[in-house]
């Protein structure tokens, strides 16, 4: 699957197949999602549109439009493996009453799979930088099987970079970093703010999430560190949550 270019991503997002968000059925359905509809239709979606606009005018790198789309309000349909039925019936009710509930999760697949991408959509460059990732993995995580473990690991890697970590956490099965690269502004001049760093270098970061997640671990890389001089990352156990809209109906049962 090859990158979306920015008039893609634009397209796309035009084609939101949410319908009158003020109706009364969306009302319900809100209600029904726990105020995620309403959320993701008049407070989500015009920010995406923004960040599409600014990308597609060469403002805003992908990564922060990545960013904005994987924050998307949610609807919890299990808690780790274990199933809400409840919440099921909920959304199976939703998707009664519009059909929208629906579409809207499938163009949500749709969206963030363009977005992220695979390995055969990177450049030659980037996919050497993402196999450098995959194959220094295999040494730097060995024998890691736990996020407390990789976390470990991967701070003792951004330190041998050059990376300062300022700040550490640990909550909730969670492992979150805060740390200052010294590559975000490398030719900024010539190719733009954090380009470099977050659009070429965190290849060799993409290499670390792909063999974590062959691995039952999930590495939340830094998504384009906005407004701060300051990067995030997390480690987490890669459970198979579900949430609507990543979820859609049909895939819990919930099709009306």
């Amino acid at each position: 699957m090859a990158r979306p270019e920015p008039e893609e991503l634009v397209r796309l997002v035009d084609a939101f197949p949410g319908g009158v968000p003020d109706a009364g059925d969306a009302a319900r359905a809100d209600d029904l999602l726990d105020g995620a509809y309403g959320a993701l239709t008049r407070e989500w979606l015009p920010e995406l549109r923004r960040r599409v606009a600014a990308h597609a005018d060469g403002d805003y790198l992908r990564e922060r439009v990545l960013e904005h789309v994987e924050s998307v309000p949610s609807f919890r349909l299990s808690d780790g493996p274990t199933p809400l039925a409840e919440r099921r019936e909920a959304l199976a009710e939703a998707a009664a009453l519009r059909d929208d509930v629906r579409e809207v999760a499938e163009w949500y697949g749709t969206l963030r799979s363009r977005l992220e991408g695979d390995r055969a959509s990177l450049t030659r460059g980037e996919r050497l930088l993402h196999d450098f990732g995959y194959a220094l993995a295999h040494g730097l995580f060995l024998g890691a099987s736990s996020p407390a473990a990789v976390v470990r690991r991967l701070r003792l890697a951004y330190r041998v970079v050059g990376v300062r970590i300022d700040d550490t956490a640990s909550e909730g099965g969670v492992e979150r970093t805060t740390f200052t690269c010294p590559y975000r502004n490398v030719a900024a001049g010539t190719c733009g703010d954090r380009w470099v760093c977050h659009e070429k270098l965190d290849r060799v970061d993409d290499g670390y999430v792909s063999y974590l997640a062959e691995r039952g671990i999930a590495y939340q890389r830094p998504r384009g560190c906005p407004n701060t001089d300051q990067c995030r990352s997390t480690v987490a156990r890669d459970g198979p949550e579900q949430w609507w809209p990543k979820t859609p109906p049909a895939a819990v049962g919930a099709e009306p």
